[in-house]
């Protein structure tokens, strides 16, 4: 789904509406319609921001139809415009779309930099779980974030609550990555918090 956002959204596209598009694409029904709690929005730290919906709405993407007042929460209903050329079965992608959120929350620290929640969503998607490292072609994981490589680095640099080592290997433009284990990241986190800086290994 990254891969594909990457190609159908447009370069400029900021980390908000991509980690909306992310939740539409896999919410999504068979006509392509998304109910959207406002819920999800709080958890991608969207809630009320239109910014997001608008470069969606300019790129053609999808197109609000309306905001469902509910009894307990509220729901945002879009259409998708962009015609996807696969369909995962629906819990598969309810199931990615879960996934998405919580990779998206960017670590213990809970950053609100949309940015950052968006690289630690791609770097996890592709890392290998039972290691926690990863690797990946350097100008892939830029273009699912919608940015250039350059721009890439600082933004690992800042991810120092989800991530404990990253590099690029000269000859093949790889980009290899640790990442934190849940606990490090937490208390990374407390120490920062705390003023104390990162703990010690």
């Amino acid at each position: 789904m990254l891969s594909y956002l990457a190609a159908a959204l447009p370069i400029h596209t900021g980390a908000g509406a991509r980690l909306l598009a992310v939740q539409c694409a896999l919410r999504m029904d068979s006509q392509g319609r998304v109910r959207l709690p406002i819920g999800v929005l709080r958890s991608l730290r969207l809630g009320g921001d239109p910014l997001p919906w608008s470069e969606l709405e300019q790129a053609r993407w999808l197109r609000r139809t309306s905001t469902i007042p509910g009894s307990a929460s509220r729901v945002v209903v879009a259409q998708i415009l962009d015609e996807m050329q696969f369909a995962p079965a629906r819990p598969d992608r309810r199931r990615a779309a879960d996934w998405a959120l919580r990779m998206a929350k960017g670590g213990c620290a809970r950053t609100d930099d949309t940015l950052v929640r968006l690289t630690s969503l791609c770097l996890a998607a592709h890392t290998d779980r039972s290691a926690g490292r990863g690797c990946a072609e350097t100008d892939r994981i830029a273009r699912e974030c919608g940015l250039v490589p350059a721009a890439l680095y600082p933004v690992l640099d800042r991810m120092a609550a989800s991530l404990a080592s990253w590099s690029v290997a000269l000859a093949s433009g790889d980009l290899r990555w640790e990442l934190l284990s849940k606990g490090r990241q937490c208390q990374q986190a407390v120490a920062r918090s705390r003023g104390a800086g990162s703990p010690e290994d």
